[in-house]
C-alpha cells in the first residue's frame, strides 16, 4: 500500500459551537460543509486547512472525556505546519489562547510549541 497524504483528521468535541468558533475564528480553517444529522443528534463540520487537508469536527451527545495522559494509546496530538512560529504564537496569544514556551526539536532542530483546543486536545505548531 502507498498512501500519498492525509485526507482528514476527525475530532469529537463536547461543545459544538465553542469548537466551531475555535477552529474557524481562532485557527482560521474555512468551512466546507456543515451537516446536522438528526438521527444522531449530531453535527458534522467539514473544515479546510490551507494545504488541502480536512478536519472533520463531530458533536455527539455526552461523549466520554478525553484521556488526559499524553502517552495513552490513540491520537497524541494534531500538528500544524507554520512558516513563522513567532507570528502564529502572537496571533494565538492575541486571541487569549495559552501557548507553551517555544522549544527546539532535538532531532530536526526545528522550533515547535503546543496549545490546546477547547476540549484539551493538544495542538502542535511546527515551524517548516
Amino acid at each position: 500500500m502507498q498512501a500519498n497524504g492525509i485526507h482528514h483528521v476527525a475530532i469529537i468535541c463536547s461543545d459544538y459551537q465553542r469548537s466551531k468558533q475555535f477552529y474557524t475564528e481562532v485557527l482560521g480553517f474555512s468551512i466546507i460543509r456543515e451537516t446536522f444529522r438528526s438521527t444522531r443528534n449530531s453535527y458534522k463540520l467539514d473544515l479546510q486547512i490551507a494545504d488541502g487537508t480536512a478536519i472533520e469536527l463531530f458533536s455527539f451527545p455526552d461523549p466520554p472525556p478525553r484521556v488526559n495522559n499524553p502517552e495513552a494509546c490513540g491520537l497524541r496530538h494534531l500538528a500544524l505546519k507554520v512558516d513563522d512560529l513567532d507570528a502564529a504564537v502572537a496571533c494565538l496569544e492575541a486571541k487569549s489562547i495559552a501557548v507553551e514556551p517555544i522549544r527546539v526539536d532535538e532531532l530536526t532542530e526545528k522550533r515547535f510549541t503546543f496549545f490546546k483546543d477547547p476540549d484539551g486536545l493538544p495542538i502542535e505548531l511546527y515551524e517548516a
